[in-house]
């Protein structure tokens, strides 16, 4: 494959390792980003993210010659776009980012780019945002319409990420893809993009199973995670310890239950199951009550604290972890984080010992909070009268059984059971 210019869009948890990956395999990438700071820290070989081994992946990258950041969009051969997709109060996708991508980008094309989708989005966004180039540009034409004044043509495509969060480098090489283009042609130049770093398969398909393919997937999580969670629910109800439970349930050679925990963080599990939700509102009700499970056990967690507080007349309360998930500093609709919002809020007059070991500074949304500190694990173990674990993280897992003694622990990750 001759080399080829990719402009990635978006380098935040996803775009970032993408593109560097992406760089280190041969290709000649620009990433963009629109945070001026990041950009300017990228280029000097520092990550903005929490990523083992992404470090060493992006000097590499700057020292070969085939990455390098800007603020500014590019002409490249291919975009890759990797921005957010929040979901509205109704539900929906806002299409503000990849709209705004899209306007950046409409003004560049020459005819024969392909423009690549990656970011999680219900089904017939790609579609949506061809669209809006083409508004913009009425002199090129999608591969595939009716082209009998020979426009230029411009190629369009969908391929979901599906990496884990502190695995990052490992899974974009190894995991196998969706490529689903508008059209064949599109597939097949999407594909080319792709084996140039994926070993995993590369599965052709069209743009909006792809699109449903990625929700369809962490949907199939949601379900799962809610089931466990709301047998936690009923075990601390009936006095019953639900990690033993599912450990002896999981030996039947066809039950698999996964582990429960304080709810379900991070931008892809608990967003994407609401698209599929808000494209047919009618049949999804099991969906719908999953999504309902997972989001209403932080406030089951809270008031668990609550009596644990009463019991041990606590003057100190230590939460261990504000990430949405293990080892990584993402705090993207972190249960974590909401059930320490939500305990400072209940207990003005206590102190709040929280321990994030991957973040330097206490997040914005408790910094409001006079009696919200950040501090060492140690400190916070020490002093709290109730200690809950919030999120799994390697530091917490040699925790001395000593050290929690005589205190109230609410263990939501089962690390100490």
């Amino acid at each position: 494959m001759t080399q080829q210019t990719v402009a990635f869009v978006g380098l935040g948890y996803i775009g970032l390792p993408t593109a560097v990956i992406m760089a280190n395999s041969g290709l000649n990438v620009v990433g963009i980003d629109v945070k001026t700071e990041n950009v300017k820290r990228i280029n000097q070989g520092e990550i903005t993210i929490v990523e083992p081994g992404l470090e060493e992946a992006l000097k590499s990258a700057l020292q070969s010659g085939n990455f390098r950041a800007t603020t500014d969009m590019v002409h490249a051969n291919a975009y890759i776009v990797a921005v957010p997709t929040p979901f509205t109060a109704e539900y929906s996708i806002d299409m503000k980012y990849i709209y705004s991508v899209a306007e950046s980008i409409a003004p560049l094309l020459e005819g024969g780019e392909l423009v690549v989708l990656e970011s999680t989005s219900p089904p017939m966004t790609t579609h949506k945002m061809a669209e809006r180039i083409l508004e913009l540009r009425p002199d090129l034409i999608a591969d595939g319409e009716e082209n009998p004044d020979e426009k230029p043509v411009v190629y369009f495509a969908h391929c979901p990420e599906r990496i884990l969060p502190g695995n990052a480098l490992e899974e974009l090489v190894s995991n196998d893809r969706i490529i689903g283009g508008e059209t064949d042609e599109a597939t097949r130049r999407a594909t080319e993009i792709y084996r140039s770093f994926c070993q995993g398969e590369l599965l052709p398909t069209k743009a909006v199973t792809a699109e449903m393919a990625k929700l369809t997937e962490n949907s199939f999580r949601d379900v799962n995670i809610a089931f466990a969670n709301e047998l936690s629910v009923i075990c601390g109800k009936l006095g019953i310890n639900v990690w033993e439970l599912i450990n002896l349930a999981n030996h039947h050679p066809r039950v698999n239950i996964l582990q429960p925990g304080p709810g379900v963080g991070g931008h892809c599990i608990a967003v994407d199951p609401w698209f599929i939700i808000s494209a047919d509102p009618e049949n999804s009700r099991l969906l719908r009550t999953a999504r309902e499970v997972n989001d209403a056990k932080p406030e089951w967690v809270a008031n668990q604290v609550e009596e644990a507080v009463k019991r041990a007349q606590a003057t100190s309360i230590a939460a261990l972890g504000l990430s949405f998930k293990a080892n990584i500093d993402d705090l993207r609709e972190s249960p974590a984080l909401e059930i320490t919002e939500e305990i400072a809020k209940k207990f003005p007059n206590l102190e709040i010992l929280t321990v994030e070991p991957n973040v330097e500074n206490l997040p914005q949304s408790l910094q409001g909070f006079s009696n919200v500190t950040l501090c060492s694990e140690r400190e916070a173990i020490e002093q709290a009268g109730v200690i809950i674990l919030l999120v799994d993280h390697d530091e917490f897992k040699n925790v001395p059984a000593a050290s929690l003694k005589g205190k109230e622990v609410i263990d939501t990750k089962g690390l100490w059971q």
